[in-house]
Order: structure tokens, then C-alpha cells, then sequence
């Protein structure tokens, strides 16, 4: 089977756009680049389709590469059968081909390998084969030193028996698609697990349920609690049905005499089962790790891509009871200006001269907006916040701390800040944040930002990997500027990494700024094909060309330049003018490289060069009743925030300590079977409550439309 095949197979995909995503990939295009400039090559495909590919792509080299490897290991022990390395070659999955590969696989001493040392091959033969022959009779044939009587000729011959039964791929097929749709998960508690821990896990003490239907976030759950010794996990399955499945398709002449069923429940028990349940729980948990990692890449991708407000003044407070409120003054390019401590909530004089220093901060520098983190004390510091008398209309925002902690101790933050502490680099965080979202949380490692689901149980390297493609993808949806941008975020930009970032920013410092595009290619290390993949996603403000400020690339700016030239303008007038670009059609500029479809967003662009694809920032009013969870009760409604997305529903702010849980069966009238498609990260809300659970802390919330 060819890689195009394999994908075609596995991906459901056109042959056409699977040929033309690999032949791209190949060529050493990115994922952006693919989605938003080819897209009259790939049929229009999209970056889910294009990652499909990829991925499934990556499935087949790997399947491939290990095929290689079990050939050599079969040349080495002289085996050539015709028949097996067809079956291997054909084999379309790794669990096919282990299993083909598995009575050939150089094993440790098993008590089957110990027998056949000892001779008794024949014997175990003589069983599977059911001669008509006494076995006891006949087993005192393969007496030796080492098997001194018919008892243990017997037991090894059995033990050969059992081995081979376990490697029949046909017997492991059956066997394993039967556990995977019929095996009972069961859980008790463990002794050792402390009333703590079992108030912690209640939900998940003394149940059953099946492995094939249990939803991901839950099985993580379970598999949690057993890591921790909270809970006792029973596989129960129909070991009656396996036998009869091992025996249809074990090759047997006739149904099994005693000494052969003995074998059957042996290898059952002893080989089969534990193997294949270890096969079936590694699929499930694969499965349950996808499942929480596109959880996590969705929240990311939301928080990323937050409304930003904008190049403003900005305070940034780290709101804390008794350490106090680290207070930063940024000016619009985010530059730090001014830092202290203030202490609002010793009550008193502290309050009284903490109100003074807050205003007078904010009308020497000029503060437009203030970003007060999230964590411990912030509502109460949004609350004291709003006791201070502006002289000018300031908005007050409450801003996610997530990864700002692993932020103010980096390596990134000791560069920008060698002489500050960790908490004003938190604050500053904070404060960028507001500014802009994006520029700010590229800095941070993608898990630390803790906006996912189990992310410390799952697979790690396939959780990076997924998350560093959700920041590239953010990254390029809304463009760099070249000449402001930090190496944090130029390294996520199509085709750069992280060499390439550290040496634009060494040349655009020795130029003093970036004036077109084309300067790229004079950066150490950046080539044509580099160029190729990253310029359209690099923007510079105020430079020569004007289409260096839009999304435009630069293979098309010939058909740009064209265009004003039919329409008796230039490509400055032409930006921006809807009546003028209402009169182009599209398939008149039509080149080898810029197909219909791509020069429609190019008339796109042109209308709003450089656009934004966020909203703006909005101001979130909590209900100013509601202090603490004592202050709920059932029935209530309020606004509130959704600060974190699960596959169960979704946690929402209500300005308190504790979030509430609006749970999936809450979010509608209907049935709803994405939470996503529902709520956002960062939405604004109504909600009612339905349960509070002062002892737990537990908020039980309804979405109101």
C-alpha cells in the first residue's frame, strides 16, 4: 500500500487533496502556509484536513519503518515464508503487524521455550494436532534427565500448546475486538486510601462500567485515583465466549478433548487475556489522552486569541491580602514605567493611602485601563479599585493569571526584567496581557497555562506537540509585526523556530527597523524557501511598500500591482477602496500560483489590510451582592465568565473564589454533544444556580440564553 493510499484509507480524504497536502508537506510547507496560500492546489482544504493528512501520513512512514525492521529480523533467523511476508506487507496497522510478528519475536526463557529445550515439541503436537494416541502412554516417549515423569512431559507440552494458541494472529483478532466492546471496568477502594482521598474520588467508588463507552475525561479520572491508591480496578470480561473464540479460530480438526480445552483455558488466562487487556487499555487511554489534549488545544487556542485592547496605559495589579497588591505602570507599548506595593486590605490608613497612591499613579501616567489578575484577593481589590475617584473614564478588567507565576521566574522574563523580582514581572504579565493576549502567553510553555483537563496524565509529548501547533496556528490566524515582535512569538511564525527569531531580531537591531519584506532574506540563515513560508504572515507598519502591511504575500503583489493598473489607480488607492475592488473579478488574475480562491481573500485583505481576526476587550460586571459562596442561593442569576472548557461542560467565574460548573446537560433545551459549540473561553454569561455545596465548595450552574 502506497502513503497516498494509506491516508486516502484511513482519512477518508479525496486522492486529489491528500496527493497535493503531501506533495506540499514534502516540499517543506507549513501547515498556515498550506491553509491560507494554497488553496486552489489542496481544494480549498482546511487546517484540520491538512493536519489529518499530516498525521495519518506519519502513521504510515512509522508503520512502515517497523515493517523494515521485523524483515531484518526474520532474514536473521532465515525465515522466507512467502505467505507471512505478504501479510506483513499488507498489514495496515502496528497491532496487525505485532501480531503477525509475534511467534517470531525473540522472547525472554518462557516456560513453553523451556520445554521445547527439553524435547517435548512432539508432544505438544501430538495435542494440537489431537493424534489418536494415549498422551499418557505416549509421553513417556520424551522422558529425559530433565522430565523425569509423564506428569511433567504432559505440563510442558501444555505450556508449548498454550504459547502457540496465544500467537495464532487470527485467535488474538477475535479475542481483542470481543474485550475491547465487552470489558466491565470495575472500582473499589483501596485500603490504603485515606476518607480524604475517597471525598475526592466518591464518584467513582464501587461502579462498572464499560470500557468501550466510558467517556475519556472519567477513565483519566479512574486511572488517576488507582495511580494515587484511591481505587482497586477489576477487568471483567466472558472467558466462556473467548475459549469458544480461540477455538474457531485456532485451526482445530475437531472440538477440543480434555487435555487440549486445559490448554485453550490456560493460554486464555495466562497469556491472552493479560496481553490484549494491556492492548485495549493502552487504546482506551490513547484514546481518553486525544480526546483531553483537543480539549486543552480548543481553551488554548480561545485564550490566545482573546480580545486584546489594544496599544493603551496600562496598570497591571498581582492582588495578594497580606503580602499587598503589586501595582505596574505600562505605557502603550508596554514598556514598565513605574512599580510598588500597595496594601488595601489592612483596612484604615493603609486603604485611605493606598486610594491616593492609585489615583495619583493613574493620572501621572496617564492610565487608560487596569488589569487586575484573578487569583487570590481579586475581587477584593476590584472592589477597593472602584472605590477610587477618577478624574478620567478608566476601565477595570479582571485578567486570567494562568502561567504568569511560570512566566515571572522564566529565562524570558529574567532577559526583559534582569533587575525586577518575580512579582513585578507577574504583574507587568498581567498587565500585557490586557494589551494584548497573544504576545504576552507565547511566552509562557503551553501546558503551564493550565486551561485543560488532566493535561499531567496524558501523553506529554503528544500534548507539546499539539499545543505548540495551536500557538503557531494563533500565531499566523493573526499576523506578526516585524518590527516590535520578540523572538517569543517571531519563532511560532510559519517556517521561522526559534533560530531564525533571535537572528531577525539581532539584524532588525543592527538596521534599526524593517522597511520591506524583501530586507528578510538578508537575515543570516533565512532563505528563499524560508521567505516563502513566512513573509505574508509578517507584517511591517509604515514601510515602503504598502502590501508589506496586509496579509497579501508577496508572489501576488505583481497580480495587486496589475489589478490597480486595469483599474487606472494605484495600489495605494486601490487599498481600502470597496467600490473600486467591487469591479475586480477574480478569475481575470488568475497565475500559476495565485488560483480564484486565494485571490478572493486577497480582495478581501484589500478592503481591510492588516485586520484583526479578535474582538475587542469587554468590561465584565460581577453582581456586586455576591461576595463569597455563602452569598448564593439556589434560583439566583448572575453574570459571569467561562474560564475553562471540559468534555463534561464548562467553569464559569461568578466572581468568587469558587467557579461554578454549568455541567454539559445544563448548557441547553436540547442534547448537546460539544460543549465548545456552545461556550467559549472568556464568554460573557447569565446563569442560574441550582445547587450550592458549601461543605464541598461544589457550584452547581444552568447556561441561561
Amino acid at each position: 500500500m502506497t502513503e497516498i493510499a494509506f491516508v486516502v484509507e484511513k482519512a477518508g480524504i479525496p486522492s486529489p487533496v491528500v496527493t497535493a497536502v503531501l506533495d506540499l508537506l514534502n516540499q517543506g510547507a507549513t501547515l498556515p502556509f498550506i491553509a491560507r496560500y494554497r488553496k486552489d492546489a489542496t481544494q480549498n482544504a482546511d487546517e484540520v484536513t491538512i493536519d489529518a493528512i499530516s498525521n495519518f501520513a506519519k502513521q504510515f512512514r512509522e508503520l512502515e519503518k517497523r515493517k523494515k525492521t521485523v524483515f531484518q529480523a526474520l532474514d536473521k533467523q532465515g525465515i522466507n515464508d512467502p505467505k507471512l511476508r505478504e501479510a506483513i506487507q499488507n498489514a495496515d496497522s502496528l497491532v496487525v503487524l505485532e501480531d503477525l510478528y509475534l511467534p517470531y519475536k525473540q522472547k525472554q526463557q518462557t516456560r513453553a521455550a523451556k520445554a521445547r529445550a527439553a524435547g517435548l515439541q512432539g508432544l505438544a503436537d501430538a495435542i494440537f494436532q489431537q493424534k489418536s494416541v494415549d498422551l499418557e502412554v505416549y509421553a513417556a516417549q520424551f522422558l529425559n534427565a530433565t522430565i523425569v515423569n509423564e506428569d511433567l512431559a504432559l505440563q510442558g507440552a501444555l505450556d508449548i500448546v498454550a504459547e502457540q494458541l496465544s500467537e495464532i494472529p487470527a485467535v488474538r483478532t477475535s479475542v481483542r475486538n470481543t474485550m475491547r466492546k465487552q470489558t466491565l471496568m470495575q472500582t473499589k477502594v483501596h485500603p490504603s486510601c485515606t476518607e480524604e482521598q475517597k471525598a475526592k474520588y466518591a464518584q467513582y467508588i464501587d461502579k462498572q462500567e464499560s470500557l468501550s463507552r466510558i467517556p475519556p475525561h472519567r477513565f483519566l479520572a479512574i486511572q488517576r485515583a488507582e495511580n494515587e491508591n484511591v481505587l482497586k480496578l477489576r477487568y471483567e470480561v466472558d472467558d466462556d465466549y473467548l475459549e469458544q473464540l480461540i477455538i474457531r479460530n485456532a485451526g482445530f480438526r475437531k472440538q477440543p478433548d480434555s487435555y487440549l480445552q486445559t490448554a485453550v483455558s490456560d493460554s486464555l488466562k495466562r497469556l491472552i487475556k493479560p496481553s490484549i487487556l494491556n492492548d485495549v487499555l493502552q487504546e482506551v487511554k490513547e484514546k481518553s489522552d486525544r480526546a483531553s489534549i483537543i480539549v486543552f488545544a480548543a481553551n488554548l487556542k480561545q485564550l490566545l486569541l482573546a480580545p486584546p485592547l489594544g496599544a493603551k496605559r496600562i496598570m497591571g495589579i498581582d492582588p495578594g491580602f497580606k503580602s499587598g497588591c503589586k501595582i505596574v505602570c505600562l505605557n502603550e507599548y508596554g514598556t514598565l514605567m513605574h512599580n510598588e506595593t500597595i496594601y488595601p486590605h489592612d483596612g484604615g490608613s493603609a486603604e485611605t493611602m493606598a486610594i491616593k497612591k492609585i489615583g495619583s499613579l493613574v493620572q501621572s501616567h496617564k492610565i487608560e485601563a487596569i488589569a487586575i489578575g484573578d487569583g487570590t484577593a481579586s475581587r477584593e481589590t476590584e472592589r477597593f479599585i472602584k472605590k477610587v475617584p477618577f478624574h478620567s473614564d478608566v476601565q477595570v478588567f479582571v485578567v486570567s493569571e494562568a502561567g504568569a507565576s511560570v512566566y515571572s521566574a522564566s529565562k524570558i522574563a529574567r532577559e526583559e526584567f534582569p533587575n525586577y523580582d518575580v512579582t513585578v514581572r507577574g504583574a507587568v504579565s498581567i498587565g500585557r496581557r490586557l494589551a494584548d493576549p497573544l504576545a504576552e502567553l507565547v511566552k509562557i510553555e503551553p501546558k503551564a497555562i493550565g486551561v485543560g483537563q488532566y493535561q499531567h496524565d496524558v501523553d506529554q509529548n503528544l500534548l507539546k506537540e499539539e499545543l505548540d501547533k495551536t500557538v503557531m496556528l494563533a500565531v499566523n490566524a493573526v499576523g506578526v509585526d516585524l518590527n516590535t515582535a520578540g523572538k517569543s512569538i517571531l519563532k511560532y511564525v510559519s517556517g521561522i523556530g526559534e533560530k531564525l527569531a533571535e537572528e531577525i531580531v539581532k539584524f532588525r537591531e543592527a538596521i534599526g527597523g524593517f522597511t520591506n519584506r524583501r530586507q528578510l532574506l538578508e537575515v543570516s540563515g533565512l532563505g528563499q524557501k524560508t521567505f516563502e513560508q513566512a513573509a505574508a504572515f509578517l507584517r511591517i507598519t509604515n514601510g515602503s511598500n504598502l502590501l508589506d502591511n496586509s496579509a497579501v504575500h508577496p508572489e501576488a503583489y505583481v497580480v495587486v500591482e496589475k489589478m490597480a493598473k486595469v483599474l487606472g489607480i494605484t495600489v495605494g488607492e486601490l487599498i481600502g477602496n470597496k467600490t473600486e475592488i467591487a469591479k475586480i473579478a477574480p478569475s481575470d488574475f488568475v497565475t500559476e500560483k495565485v488560483g480564484v480562491l486565494v485571490l478572493k481573500d486577497i480582495l478581501k485583505e484589500l478592503e481591510k489590510p492588516a485586520r484583526d481576526p479578535r474582538k475587542k476587550a469587554l468590561v465584565l460586571e460581577f453582581d456586586s451582592t455576591i461576595k463569597t459562596i455563602d452569598d448564593l442561593r439556589e434560583g439566583m442569576e448572575l453574570p459571569g465568565i467561562v474560564n475553562n472548557i471540559t468534555a463534561f461542560g464548562c467553569f464559569v467565574n461568578i466572581g468568587i473564589k469558587q467557579s461554578g460548573l454549568i455541567h454539559i446537560s445544563n448548557l441547553g433545551q436540547g442534547f448537546v454533544s460539544d460543549v465548545s459549540s456552545v461556550v467559549k473561553l472568556h464568554q460573557h454569561v447569565r446563569v442560574r444556580v441550582l445547587s450550592v455545596a458549601l461543605q464541598t465548595g461544589r457550584i452547581q450552574l444552568a447556561l441561561l440564553k
